[in-house]
């Protein structure tokens, strides 16, 4: 059985910074694509970023130049460098992931952005 957990969530004042990380376990063969998405109360969940095996990268406009999505292929772990936070980036932050073929999510860690 293969889970991923996320860490790393909390509160944090608008202009500041949180890093969320992903740690992939269980029986793993293969890594491919992994990536963030967020949910905000209401709201769909929305695509954030994703970063290829090949460590190509790709965000969503409302995040572009803020946030830094990277990976550790050696700790089975996909991170997400958030700065410069804003009150829109309020939502539960979400692991997604391709292991030994099959796509998979975290549970979820909630990113507060408040004065």
């Amino acid at each position: 059985q293969v889970q991923l957990v996320e860490s790393g969530g909390g509160l944090v004042q608008p202009g500041g910074s949180l890093r969320l990380s992903c740690a992939a376990s269980g029986t793993i063969f293969s890594i491919g694509d992994m990536g963030w998405y967020r949910q905000a109360p209401g709201k769909e969940r929305e695509w954030v970023a994703t970063i290829t095996s090949g460590e190509s990268t790709k965000y969503a406009d409302s995040v572009k130049g803020r946030f830094t999505i990277s990976r550790d292929n050696g700790k089975k772990t996909v991170l997400l460098q958030m700065n410069s936070l804003k009150p829109e980036d309020t939502a539960a932050y979400y692991c997604n992931a391709w292991i030994n073929r099959q796509n998979g999510w975290g549970q979820g860690t909630q990113v507060s952005v408040s004065s």
